[in-house]
């Protein structure tokens, strides 16, 4: 795994980064972000331990994954919080509820020092009951997703390779690699977005039989001057083409039928590049892949109103991000930072919020609510 030099990161990289939260400056300036106006947002908890996921229910509870700490933890409409699930030796990530189950995702792998890999899906029955569905880790070692996808520099100068630093190679090919990390649910299906392998997989709900649906496409990034020197490359490469990973950070199901997908770029950890992230959308029933929006800084949750407006939690961005499917036009409608996931539940937005600790803070992760009608 190519994790030494910052600027080509793998999915890899950007997979650790979301398990071990690093924490990161301030975002440089960006595409203009307009703000939206509301009602102050309503606190439901707080003192969580890195909730990078958040899925809503009926009765106004929510559903966190505290993935610093193993575990998966649910918030009443009061704020009471009771722990459904803890396995510090597995990464617990995306969750969802429906028809009286809870599903999430727990994986191994991933991290700086790498165990067996290992993934699926978790369902907690509402008698309790547990059983698990698919193997995401078996189906990469199987098919290496993204094993045909070259990244890395396009067309480089005569002599330019041999200019560059030991450790990085003007090109490669997908490695195998799993993180499931962001889920959908429907009827027959769970969808989700594994970080590792740059793709997105469902499984079926009863056999629990997994596919590759789709690979998501290089980002393309122009490298400038300053990208050059703050990553030690040699000035042969300015101006050049680097073809970055996409790496998948949540699914939904969209009013269309299509699957969307957030994606941030493989490469630096933070938003020293810009802006770089993007959202996908895929046919479920043909695989067909379409650059939905880009220009979104760290986009790392996702959810979809019935009109089809997607918000987004942005990590190193302003907050959540109302952002029109049609134009990409990017408006604030929660301020905050370090925002991990979002999700809807009639005109209520929830969201976690500071879900990175400070370089000396300890963990105080929290949900915030905002109520839509408001604005």
């Amino acid at each position: 795994m190519r994790k030494k030099l910052s600027l080509p990161a793998t999915a890899a990289t950007v997979a650790v980064f979301l398990a071990t939260g690093s924490a990161a400056g301030a975002a440089p300036d960006g595409p203009s972000v307009a703000a939206a106006r509301y009602a102050a947002p309503v606190p439901l908890t707080g003192g969580l331990v890195g909730p990078l996921h958040v899925s809503a229910g009926r009765d106004g509870s929510v559903t966190v994954s505290e993935s610093f700490a193993g575990r998966l933890t649910r918030v009443d409409s009061e704020g009471n919080k009771k722990v459904l699930y803890e396995s510090p030796d597995w990464s617990v990530a995306g969750n969802d509820r429906r028809d009286g189950r809870t599903y999430f995702l727990e994986s191994q792998g991933a991290g700086p020092h790498p165990a067996e890999l290992a993934g699926h899906v978790r369902i907690i029955d509402d008698d309790g009951r547990q059983r698990t569905l698919g193997d995401f880790a078996a189906l990469e070692t199987e098919e290496n997703s993204d094993g045909d996808t070259r990244y890395g520099f396009r067309d480089l100068p005569a002599g330019c390779e041999a200019e560059l630093p030991v450790n990085m190679p003007a090109g490669y090919r997908g490695e195998v690699d799993s993180h499931p990390y962001g889920i959908a649910v429907t009827e027959e299906t769970i969808y989700v977005a594994d970080a590792g392998a740059n793709s997105v997989v469902s499984v079926d709900t009863r056999s629990g039989e997994t596919r590759t649906v789709a690979v998501l496409p290089p980002r393309p990034y122009k490298i400038t001057t300053a990208a050059a020197a703050s990553n030690g490359l040699p000035d042969c490469v300015v101006g050049t083409t680097y073809d970055f990973e996409a790496v998948p950070t949540d699914v939904a199901v969209g009013p269309d039928g299509w699957l969307y997908i957030t994606s941030l770029p493989g490469g630096p950890e933070d938003p020293a590049l810009g802006a770089r992230g993007a959202i996908f959308k895929v046919d479920p029933d043909d695989d067909e892949v379409k650059l939905v929006a880009d220009e979104i800084m760290t986009p790392t949750g996702l959810a979809l109103n019935k009109d089809g407006d997607l918000y987004v939690a942005s990590l190193f961005g302003e907050g959540v991000l109302r952002i029109d499917p049609h134009s990409g036009d990017q408006t604030v409608v929660l301020g905050a930072g370090f925002a991990a996931d979002v999700d809807l539940r009639g005109d209520s937005l929830y969201a976690t919020v500071n879900a990175l600790p400070g370089p000396d803070g300890k963990p105080d992760g929290q949900v915030m609510q905002l109520n839509l009608r408001d604005g």
